[in-house]
């Protein structure tokens, strides 16, 4: 689905006949109520295109920054730009880790690279306030489209059954913010569209009180969602669901302190056999490039967060911020589709040193820019110390170029049938009842084939080679600080790369960094949330 984004903000605004404004202090909207008829005719409410815009402006929210992705602030404090959610998360998910290292000294960002932030961080406020922004017009669209309100306004039955479908994609959604704070703050509020708006302080919830609503909202909307592969492309659908809930039971021992491999093996099982998705027999290339919606790897596509150069104009939130930002050195932007580089995001040389050459000819995800470009990282600040990276292009897979050069049309793969085999095998190698070694070894070697790498044999499933094979699958995904984490290899000694712990040779980090600390801004406006321990 390549909606258009134009003004989606300001529609919102009328749709809901509503002042909104964020404050950190209810982690929700302050909302105004206003008399629906002092703006919109009954009619209006009758539009089933009403309340889609009020949808697509959630699935924007995990794209653009600010109002249409102009640079205008949504969030107070925040330029639109660097409040994408999804170039947030590709911060919070990678930049810390192995896979990635950014060299632009923008306030607080080097201390994403060394793990040495502080609750100060703006960045981390950032992510924060984006993912309780979506929180809140989620709850906020809930409100507006209960049953009360509907028979209100005199909404059709066909339309009253379309618009359960997108409240069942406005929970999942908010599910997934939630999901996101949980991994990266653990202890949060909960607001949900039954809470009050206005000034008031929500309740901080432990991590484990947050998965187990996370973990119910999702079993619910197995229900209510629209069934696999039904849905228009870009919008969720149960297989979407399950995949989120296969991913939080893959880290319960982390989010809880008890396993649920056997769970996840299930679930997984159930995405691969019956959810109609299938791995896609194309070159790995063609899962990145700026046709990944129709050139097949759609197949193999769960969740994507829709790209659109002409249709979603964020010249420096989402894929724009990853494909720019990783073109420097001697690179030609143009051999990427894009119109110039930003000279910030390489990698980092032990996971170069994870594949079996960097020339990528044994494997042909090692997608790395090595002309003019260092192994070795002497100076973060320097783009040529690093290996740079060309996994995503806004290239057409045939070569032709897309509908821009300086937005592109690329979808970011949030979830992919691929990451699902991954998660199958390490929840069959972690003890799940239900999994099956002979049956992982042979997602893992369908993986490994399309790569051009080597067939593994069953004895080949240790939990390290499973870490690296999903580093080598998955990385740039926004999964690399959370799989570390699982494998208790993100702080401590256990494993170390350059720059970790802000010394060029890496050094171990403590343990309570495995939690990033509840924004200062965030406990100044709301006293009742309690930090982090360690921070």
């Amino acid at each position: 689905m390549k909606i258009s984004f134009k003004h989606i903000s300001y529609l919102l605004l009328l749709i809901l006949g509503l002042n909104m404004t964020l404050t950190s202090c209810t982690s929700d909207l302050e909302v105004t109520p206003k008399d629906d008829d002092e703006f919109l005719s009954e009619d209006f409410f009758n539009d089933p295109a009403s309340y889609k815009q009020v949808l697509a402006k959630l699935y924007a929210g995990l794209y653009v920054g600010g109002n249409d992705g102009d640079g205008s602030p949504d969030i107070s404090g925040i330029g639109g730009d660097f409040s994408s959610y999804l170039r947030l998360l590709f911060v919070m998910q990678e930049v810390p880790t192995d896979e990635a290292i950014i060299a632009w000294a923008d306030g607080s960002l080097p201390t994403m690279n060394t793990q040495r932030w502080a609750p100060n961080n703006e960045f981390l406020y950032g992510i924060y306030s984006r993912a309780f922004y979506e929180i809140s017009i989620a709850n906020e669209f809930l409100r507006q489209t209960s049953d009360d309100k509907l028979a209100s306004r005199g909404v059709d039955a066909s339309l009253k059954s379309d618009i359960a479908t997108f409240r069942a994609e406005a929970r999942f959604l908010r599910a997934f913010s939630y999901v996101q704070l949980m991994d990266l703050f653990g202890n949060v509020p909960i607001t949900t569209e039954n809470d009050p708006v206005g000034f008031y302080y929500p309740e901080q919830k432990t991590r484990a009180e947050v998965f187990e609503f996370v973990k119910n909202e999702l079993t619910d909307l197995d229900s209510s969602l629209k069934e696999s592969k039904t849905n228009e492309y870009g919008r969720i659908d149960k297989t979407a669901a399950k995949f989120l809930l296969a991913q939080i039971y893959l880290n319960s021992k982390v989010y809880t302190g008890v396993e649920k491999n056997n769970e996840t093996a299930q679930l997984c099982s159930e995405i691969i056999t019956s959810s109609g998705y299938s791995f896609a027999n194309v070159p790995y290339r063609y899962l990145f490039s700026a046709d990944n919606n129709r050139n097949g790897a759609q197949s193999e596509i769960i969740f994507p967060i829709v790209g659109d150069g002409n249709a979603i104009r964020a010249t420096g939130g989402g894929m724009s911020f990853i494909l720019h930002a990783s073109i420097g050195g001697s690179m030609d932007a143009a051999d990427q589709g894009m119109n110039g580089g930003w000279w910030g995001i390489r990698t980092r040389k032990e996971f170069v040193q994870t594949f079996p050459d960097v020339t990528a000819t044994a494997d042909v995800r090692g997608t790395f820019y090595t002309d003019g470009q260092n192994l070795d990282i002497a100076e973060v600040g320097v783009f040529t110390d690093g290996y740079a990276v060309k996994k995503f292009t806004n290239v057409n897979s045939d070569g032709t170029a897309a509908q821009r050069n300086d937005i592109p049309d690329t979808d970011f793969p949030m979830f992919r049938l691929s990451d699902v085999y991954l998660m199958y095998a390490e929840a069959t190698v972690r003890g799940a009842a239900s999994g099956n070694l002979t049956t992982a070894k042979d997602y893992i070697n369908q993986i490994r084939s399309r790569a051009n790498n080597t067939a593994i044999s069953e004895s080949d499933l240790t939990l390290d080679f499973i870490l690296a094979e999903r580093g080598r699958e998955l990385f740039w995904e926004c999964h690399r600080r959370t799989d570390l984490i699982r494998f208790g290899k993100f702080t401590g000694s256990d494993k170390i790369w350059q720059w970790k712990g802000g010394v060029k040779d890496g050094v171990a980090t403590d343990s309570y960094r495995d939690l990033m600390p509840i924004p200062a801004t965030a406990i100044q406006a709301n006293p009742t949330l309690k930090q982090n321990t360690g921070y």
